[in-house]
């Protein structure tokens, strides 16, 4: 059974609300000419992502809309790259300009930034994503500044910007430093070493209490942060062998998305 807070009643609400093995989503963008593809936008996408990855690690298939009213077709490739940059899966279909259309009509989940999508969406649940952007007040940033591009220094994997938003609840607003990023950034390339290295020892199975807490918290209200911080406690503990943990970090990246096995295979041997 996976929970999430429905913005109307401030209240866990199961998803989907009937018996059946399909979930539903629909992504609600009010990009437009002026402000372009954002930040925010992108954040709200990228829980639609983590919502649809949960569903399917809990044996539920789904299928993503995405509404974008306002968005010119030629920033329709835009959008496209900026998703790939962040590991975040291609809507089913892109561009349902009405948010009661046929498509979002039946939707279970209906993703959107705070403030920003109508309130009389038909059904499902509301699920409201927190703003994000970089450490200036808002009125002083400039729209270009929350794009994606203005954010990730050139030659930053953006997988870091993806790990830098999942560490904090999605309803919670996220602010981008310098200082959050570079953190983000060594992370991301630690773990990736790691699960390079624990890959070369004999495979273990995922610790039992392990799994269950992230199917848990996982369920319950998307506690992916939770989940970043039992990793960090795998990735000490001493009763949890390197294969163990090699199995952990791949199975839990099926809902992070962020490339954790890149570098196996890659390891460069130092010259006798």
């Amino acid at each position: 059974m996976l929970r999430i807070v429905d913005t109307r009643t401030g209240r866990l609400a199961e998803i989907p609300s009937v018996r059946r093995h399909l979930l539903s989503i629909c992504v609600h963008l009010p990009v437009g000419d002026d402000t372009g593809i954002g930040l925010p936008d992108l954040r709200a996408l990228l829980v639609g992502d983590v919502l649809a990855r949960t569903a399917e690690l809990h044996g539920l298939q789904s299928r993503t809309f995405l509404t974008t009213p306002g968005l010119p077709a030629e920033r329709t490739e835009a959008l496209g790259r900026a998703m790939s940059a962040l590991g975040i899966h291609p809507p089913a279909t892109v561009g349902v300009h009405h948010p009661n259309g046929t498509l979002c009509a039946a939707a279970d989940a209906h993703v959107h930034t705070y403030g920003t999508a109508a309130q009389d969406v038909a059904g499902g649940v509301l699920v409201g994503v927190g703003r994000v952007g970089p450490a200036s007040r808002e009125s002083d940033v400039p729209d270009g500044a929350r794009r994606l591009d203005a954010v990730v220094p050139e030659g930053t994997d953006p997988l870091a910007v993806r790990l830098l938003m999942l560490g904090h609840p999605y309803r919670t607003p996220v602010t981008v430093t310098d200082a959050a990023l570079d953190e983000a950034r060594r992370t991301l390339g630690d773990w990736r070493q790691l699960v390079a290295d624990w890959a070369q020892e004999p495979s273990r199975p995922i610790p039992a209490d392990v799994l269950r807490h992230a199917h848990a918290v996982l369920a319950d209200d998307l506690g992916v942060p939770a989940v970043l911080d039992m990793l960090a406690a795998v990735e000490t503990r001493t009763d949890v062998p390197a294969g163990a943990k090699f199995e952990t970090f791949a199975f839990l990246d099926r809902v992070l998305g962020l490339d954790l096995a890149r570098e196996v295979g890659h390891q460069h041997r130092a010259a006798p």
